[in-house]
């Protein structure tokens, strides 16, 4: 069997140190602030990892829930009464379902199945939680906040932020609806918007942090477009809206430290608690699938200006005593911020798309809602577990963007669940590597989920690769061998020597077409492309537990080395997450406790 060693560099793992001092050696040249930082926060096999803390500040974790102090509240039903029968999860794929109308039922099943916590663990005298989105790390720097009329009270906007941690929305500031119509352009909508506090990852992962808040920002996106499918809603990324205009929405400074008069230019530690402030990462659309909201972005804008104007209740709570300013994540947050529409930009609905499926029978008799308050990440893998290649070729068709097209149409146009949430074509393909797949030989395969980028794929990548259909392939499914042979070893060694990677029935990483977006788009792309394969990897996560299994996402892994493997020689494509799926080992020594009522801690 062959070992693809001939497409590893000298691996030299002796020359190995844990040392987050170094990053990778001679970066590509570039004039993109996206570009260098990306570059800069690489992890190299011989130069050694993005600059990080080195150990973690036990004393000064930041407390995974924000908190404002006092605010009205509006209790959500928990768990949330049936407002709808479960829906199986094979038929959300299917049909939208029939909408249901907007209330404080409907509002709490949407955010129970999509950002509230769905377990706490316990082990020893450590006890945390976990939520229905996943997060690098456990960290959670994701937060949400809601728009909508108060259905009990009509004629009044509220702006209300999440907690997960009681499953309630803390009123920040009402005003009467007549002023700011323009952001509620259809019946029974509403707006959700996602923030990250960056600290509460770079705590842990230092300089790389900013790539994994905007992972878990396609987590959270796609959770809510899967949670808001059951509910019969559709649900799309409002991305006209500026970063200013998002920072009014979820009040970004309001009741939050102030930030220094400039950026610092270097890594700074102590007091700096302007660190713990949100950074607005985008809003979306909630609306009755079938329908087509007019959105006006100039109207919508005035509007959420107006909100600087309005009385602003709660003041959040400190999350840590303690700081580290990674000052490259706030240097390149602020180049890659969108400051509106790009040219001929307007708001538009896709016509849905069914996916594509061999036989709903491969997955396990379980509700959407069931799915998504089972995931899990697992922290390994048996190392035993053969998937059936039609489950593989089923997980994959789940996949793609367009879904189920015809002869006709092309592959990349995201229509199908839930990336129809994002409104620009698809970027991102997948480098797969299969252990344990049932009639599937071993080896690098490729998931081309753009048409259009098949040529360019092809051009950038090793010249004597096979590109052939593998055996039994769904003709709907743009699924290539690249070369056979065990590449279990080479899938460990480039995703940071992590053995999970390698114990899964098969493990990927995700590609995007990089250096050419951010030029012919604008640099805000950089953290749209993270977005988008954090959607992929929640299909893969959903996908893996509705069959009985389970996966988890990898973000340490040698970037440059993942590029020499495919012989991708610049930007133009780019590594930006790994994913294993397989059956889990579970530790038996945590214990699992009730999402409801909690333990009376915060972490």
């Amino acid at each position: 069997m062959l070992l693809l060693r001939h497409h590893l560099p000298s691996l030299r793992l002796h020359r190995l140190a844990m040392s987050t001092a170094a990053s990778v050696s001679s970066p590509p040249a570039s004039t993109s602030a996206a570009a260098d930082y990306h570059c800069r926060t690489k992890h190299s096999l011989t130069a050694g990892y993005a600059r990080g803390p080195g150990r973690l500040d036990w004393a000064n974790q930041p407390n995974p829930f924000l908190r404002f102090s006092p605010p009205s509240q509006i209790p959500l039903p928990n768990p949330p009464p049936p407002v709808t029968a479960g829906i199986p999860y094979p038929s959300l794929f299917h049909s939208p379902t029939t909408p249901r109308p907007l209330t404080v039922d409907s509002i709490s099943a949407l955010l129970f199945h999509s950002l509230a916590l769905s377990a706490w663990k316990s082990a020893g005298a450590s006890t945390w939680s976990l939520r229905v989105n996943p997060s690098s790390g456990n960290l959670h720097p994701t937060e949400a906040h809601l728009l909508f009329e108060h259905p009990d009270e009509p004629g009044r906007l509220v702006v209300s932020h999440y907690a997960p941690r009681d499953h309630l929305l803390e009123v920040r500031s009402a005003a009467p609806l007549g002023g700011f119509s323009a952001l509620l352009p259809a019946p029974a909508s509403a707006v959700l918007a996602l923030s990250s506090i960056f600290w509460r990852e770079s705590w842990k992962y230092g300089e790389r942090a900013l790539r994994y808040c905007n992972h878990d920002v396609g987590h959270a996106l796609a959770a809510v477009a899967v949670a808001a499918a059951a509910l019969g809603w559709d649900v799309r990324l409002l991305d006209g809206l500026s970063d200013e205009d998002l920072g009014y929405l979820v009040g970004v400074n309001k009741g939050a430290p102030a930030p220094p008069d400039g950026l610092p230019d270097k890594m700074v530690r102590g007091k700096a608690p302007w660190v713990e402030r949100q950074h607005p990462d985008c809003a979306v659309l909630l609306f009755p699938a079938g329908s087509e909201p007019k959105v006006d972005y100039g109207a919508m804008s005035a509007a959420l200006r107006g909100f600087d104007g309005l009385e602003w209740v709660g003041k959040a709570n400190s999350l840590s005593k303690d700081h580290v300013v990674w000052d490259v994540i706030y240097r390149t947050a602020e180049s890659v911020k969108k400051h509106g529409p790009a040219p001929g930009e307007s708001f538009s609905v896709s016509p849905w798309h069914r996916n594509a499926s061999l036989s709903d029978e491969l997955y396990k008799d379980l509700t959407v809602q069931e799915v998504v308050r089972r995931r899990r990440s697992a922290v390994d893998m048996d190392g035993v577990h053969v998937m059936g290649k039609d489950t593989f070729y089923q997980i994959l068709l789940h996949c793609l963007p367009s879904g189920d097209i015809s002869s006709e149409e092309w592959q990349g146009l995201q229509r199908a669940m839930p990336f129809r949430i994002l409104p620009w074509d698809a970027e991102v393909h997948a480098a797969l590597f299969v252990h344990r797949v049932s009639g599937l030989p071993k080896g690098l395969y490729f998931l081309v989920r753009n048409d259009e980028h098949f040529d360019m794929l092809r051009h950038a990548m090793r010249q004597d690769f096979e590109w052939e259909r593998p055996e039994g392939c769904p003709d709907g499914l743009p699924l290539y061998r690249l070369m056979k042979g065990d590449c279990q070893r080479l899938a460990m060694q480039i995703s940071c020597l992590q053995d999970i990677a390698s114990h899964g029935c098969f493990s990927l990483g995700m590609i995007a077409r990089f250096d050419s977006v951010l030029r012919d788009k604008g640099e805000w792309m950089y953290p749209r492309l993270f977005w988008e394969t954090g959607v992929l990897g929640q299909v893969l996560y959903l996908e893996a537990h509705a069959v009985g299994i389970s996966a988890t996402g990898i973000g340490c892994y040698f970037d440059d080395a993942v590029h020499e493997v495919l012989g991708l020689k610049d930007l133009e494509f780019q590594s930006l997450y790994h994913f294993t799926v397989g059956a889990p080992v579970l530790d038996k020594r945590i214990m699992s406790l009730p999402a409801y009522p909690g333990p009376g801690i915060d972490a």
